[in-house]
This record gives C-alpha cells, sequence and structure tokens, in this order.
C-alpha cells in the first residue's frame, strides 16, 4: 500500500477532497493510505506555528522546527518519505514530473506533501528536507494546498488500481507528444453539433487514423509549445507538420534602411546570407525563401549563383546544400512575393515582420503566439531586413511584428543570417524538456 502523508496548516480543505470519486475509492479499496496532519498538532496549544520574517518584508513565515518536527514524527510512523514542498519557485508540474515522482513514490512507498501557507516557509527547510519543490505554474495563490491536491489527483493516476483501465493513463493527454482526441456520446446532434460519422462508423482502422490526427491538430493549434519540448518522434513530427500553416521568408534588400541616419534605399546581396539562410529555412520547414532586389545587377549575381546550385554543378557538388538552395527563389518586390504566395497558396499571407528595435506596432507578438497566427489558417510569411532594418512603411503593413531578439547584454548587432536562425527556431523549432 501507498501512504500519503499531508501536513497543513488548514487539514479541513481535505476532507470532503479525499472522500470523492476516484481517490475516494482508492482508499476504500485500500490501494492508498492517506492521513492529513495539522501543523497545530506539532506545537503546544498557545505556541504559533510561524514567526515574523526577517528584514523589512510584510508577513509570517512557516518556523523550520515546527515542520522538523511534523517531518520526524510521521517519518517515524510510516518509514522515510519522498517529500514534495510547493513554492512558485519550483520546478513546474508537467505530466513528465507526474512520471517521474510516480516513479520514486513506488520506490519508497511513502510520499509527504508539505504545503505551504502565508508567506511561505523559512527556506531552510526546503534546504534541508525538499526532495522536490513543485510549481503549479507562474502565479500565486494563499497557500499550496490545491497544488498538492492538484499533484495527488495527477500522481494517483499512476498507481495500479486506482483507475480502472489502465489504457485511460498511457493515453491522456500530455502523456507523448500529443494532447487526447475529442471524445463524444449520444445524442448524435446536439444544438447543430454532430458526432463526426467516423467516430460512429465502427470502421476501427479509421477511427485510430482520425483520433491520431484530430490529436495531433489539436496540439499543433493549442498547445504547441508542449510539442516542442516533449521530444515527438519522426513520425509524429510529420504529422504535426501538416496542420502547421505553410511558413515562407523574404530577405528584403530594398525597402530598408541604410547608413548612421537611416534613409530608405537598398542593400547589396551577399552570397554566404543566401547560403546560410536557405540552410535555416530548409531545416525549420520554410517553404519558400525569397531574395528581394530590385537592382538588375544584383540580380544577375543572384541568378548565377542559382543557377550554379539549383541546376548546375552544384546539384552533386553538395547535394545538401543543393536541396537547401532549391528553395530559394529571386524576386524584385515585396508585392512580387506575396502575388507568388497567393498564387500558391490561394490565400494571401500574414506578414510578420522582424526587427532589432523595439517598434512602434498595434499587434506586437512574443515567440508563444502561434496559437493567435495560426487560427487564421492562412500562410505566413516572414519579413527580415538588411542593412538598419525594414523601413517603416513596410512594418506598417505588416499583420504583426516580433520582439526582438535580445540577450542579457547591452549590445544586439547579430548579422541578419544570425538572427534568422534564432527567430525560425524559436518560431518553429524543438527545444526538448527533461524532467
Amino acid at each position: 500500500m501507498n501512504n500519503i502523508s499531508i501536513i497543513s496548516a488548514f487539514p479541513g480543505l481535505y476532507t470532503e477532497f479525499l472522500k470523492t470519486s476516484l481517490i475516494g475509492k482508492a482508499r476504500e479499496n485500500k490501494i492508498v493510505d492517506v492521513n492529513v496532519d495539522s501543523l497545530f498538532s506539532f506545537v503546544s496549544p498557545k505556541e504559533r506555528i510561524d514567526a515574523p520574517t526577517f528584514g523589512h518584508g510584510a508577513g509570517m513565515v512557516i518556523r523550520p522546527e515546527v515542520i522538523q518536527r511534523a517531518i520526524e514524527a510521521k517519518e517515524a510512523e510510516k518509514g522515510n518519505a519522498f517529500k514534495i514542498f510547493f513554492s512558485p519557485n519550483g520546478k513546474k508540474l508537467n505530466q513528465h514530473v507526474l512520471k517521474y515522482i510516480a516513479q520514486r513514490v513506488a520506490e519508497k512507498k511513502h510520499i509527504m506533501l508539505l504545503p505551504a501557507r502565508y508567506e511561505g516557509m523559512d527556506d531552510r527547510i526546503e534546504q534541508e528536507y525538499a526532495d522536490e519543490i513543485i510549481s503549479v505554474g507562474d502565479f500565486v495563490l494563499m497557500g499550496g494546498d490545491i497544488p498538492a491536491m492538484m499533484l495527488l489527483e495527477g500522481l494517483l493516476r499512476f498507481v495500479p488500481g486506482v483507475v480502472g483501465k489502465q489504457a485511460s493513463v498511457e493515453h491522456d493527454s500530455f502523456s507523448c507528444a500529443f494532447v487526447d482526441y475529442p471524445e463524444y456520446c449520444a445524442p448524435v446532434e446536439w444544438r447543430g453539433h454532430v458526432v463526426p460519422e467516423v467516430v460512429r462508423s465502427g470502421n476501427h482502422a479509421a477511427m485510430a487514423t482520425w483520433r491520431r490526427d484530430e490529436a495531433a491538430k489539436r496540439t499543433v493549434l493549442r498547445h504547441f509549445d508542449w510539442l516542442r519540448t516533449s521530444a515527438p518522434t519522426q513520425q509524429e513530427r510529420t504529422l504535426a507538420s501538416k496542420y502547421i500553416p505553410s511558413h515562407y521568408a523574404a530577405l528584403m534588400h530594398t525597402d530598408v534602411l541604410i547608413g548612421s541616419e537611416g534613409i530608405e534605399g537598398t542593400t547589396s546581396v551577399t552570397s554566404i546570407d543566401i547560403h546560410d539562410i536557405a540552410r535555416s529555412a530548409k531545416t525549420y520547414g520554410i517553404k519558400k525563401f525569397f531574395v528581394v532586389t530590385p537592382l538588375i545587377d544584383q540580380q544577375k549575381i543572384v541568378s548565377t549563383l542559382l543557377d550554379f546550385w539549383q541546376k548546375g554543378v552544384g546539384v552533386t557538388y553538395n547535394y545538401s546544400r543543393h536541396r537547401a538552395v532549391k528553395q530559394v527563389i529571386l524576386q524584385e518586390s515585396l508585392d512580387e512575393v506575396i502575388k507568388a504566395i497567393e498564387h500558391k497558396e490561394g490565400k494571401k499571407p500574414l506578414l510578420i515582420a522582424t526587427s532589432a528595435k523595439t517598434s512602434i506596432h498595434q499587434q506586437v507578438i512574443t515567440y508563444h503566439d502561434q496559437t493567435k497566427v495560426w487560427a487564421q489558417d492562412r500562410p505566413v510569411l516572414f519579413l527580415f531586413g538588411t542593412g538598419q532594418g525594414l523601413a517603416q512603411r513596410v512594418l506598417e503593413r505588416c499583420n504583426y511584428l516580433l520582439v526582438p531578439v535580445i540577450g542579457l547584454s547591452d549590445f544586439n548587432h547579430l548579422s541578419v543570417r544570425s538572427a534568422v536562425a534564432i527567430i525560425l527556431d524559436r518560431w518553429l523549432g524543438l527545444n526538448q524538456k527533461l524532467v
């Protein structure tokens, strides 16, 4: 049996919670044994469990010796415990963290939850005792009891016998790269909404395909941050790509600012920009990379380079480079780029400007706003400026402006090819998280 000890300043909060639903049944069936103790039971009748914080801060802090007494008493009774504290500065709770904790609890058979109250606990308590410190999000609650209940709700799903069908746990949202697919029941039609035919067809193969596709679509459009941090397989990446709108990139050598005074003009094309940005574009699934210049001599230079790599000796000389540069298209203006994308996609693209400066724009977005952009079901065109950046009139044409790429230093002079690689990675790249 798994022993769960909860030490709380407000034990009454758990009374109904522990009687309810699957947790209540798990206790009745003696799968888990949950005990809730009041912190006040570890002090004398008139002794406080808290003390004023040192310094000029406001509020009261739970005293370390009170927690020490509680831990020692419960471990003497139930054995050595895996001790979890709750704090906004802790590890963010997700399905991976739950699985990890479930494995540790299975080893020790005793878990102790120590939710804080007031201004929290004396920091030395966590330093001395914490096996894990958990946060349930980037916000502050009045105490750690609700987070403790949330952790229990998720954690006990991994305990054999708590959930009737283990397949329900294995296919939970966030158990793999995708969230769960939609579920339906009777009636078939409700308020104009009809259960999809494939779900009612009895064709299990077709239903499995539909469920997999719907899970991928939901994840891309609603939980892209989860997908990119969960180490999806190649098959999952391919499936997810179906639901990401087509993305394009344009390197602007016209309609840009040049010189220290920022006068609008044109810049020269460099071969290294074409090569490196083409490789970044190919890596992150950009459909086409446009090089935009109205200058005839510059167009000739670009055409010569493209001919070599797209259909000349370069094809066999370096096939990987050919695959990247094959995506490059020369255009003389932004309007021509937009027209080419609209012809290909049947829709005008959403224009997203990039800038190293904090410019005034009605729609500034961050690298976590894919849902807002992709919900419009239109192709996306990133505009990258050379010289001193895109001219103001180009910025004003754009639907969105991405926040600048900045570091912790005061230096902000990236090459355009470096900026493109960073921006595409932040917008479309994978970034696995470990527990």
